[in-house]
């Protein structure tokens, strides 16, 4: 039998519902998008609603799933620390925010309790959020 191909997407905390892009890309593969939706709203109360969530769905044959939910976005959480919307058009000549390293500190830890990170030091993780500050226009001020 053929390996069911996962299902990635970012969806909004508390706030999936059964429309597009969600409804069709779990319903092309026999899923109902209802019962995800309820079962990913519940697992997500405990965030603000549309903090986007990386989530992986993964199908079971017999027309079930299962999904996982990582923590959001670094550049998310970047520009929530920076109060704004988006990123820079030309990240390494334009500054449209700043943030204090207590901020990284605090991304790091949050980070760090993701699965794929929870091996790593938070000094490794702070060094990695301060990479994608930059290359997202943020500048890190002490």
């Amino acid at each position: 039998m053929a390996a069911i191909a996962k299902i990635r997407a970012l969806v909004p905390a508390g706030n999936a519902r059964p429309t597009p892009p969600i409804g069709p890309m779990l319903g092309q593969r026999g899923l109902k998008a209802i019962d995800f939706c309820k079962q990913f709203n519940e697992v997500t109360k405990k965030y603000e609603v549309d903090t986007p969530i990386p989530t992986i769905i993964t199908p079971q044959p017999d027309r079930k799933f299962t999904f996982t939910c990582n923590m959001p976005p670094t550049s998310w959480l970047l520009k929530r620390a920076a109060k704004i919307e988006k990123g820079a058009a030309k990240p390494k000549h334009e500054i449209v925010g700043k943030v204090s390293l207590k901020h990284i500190y605090e991304i790091a830890k949050i980070k760090q309790k993701q699965e794929n990170m929870k091996d790593f030091d938070l000094e490794g993780i702070c060094k990695s959020i301060i990479a994608t500050s930059s290359s997202i226009g943020i500048e890190v001020v002490p």
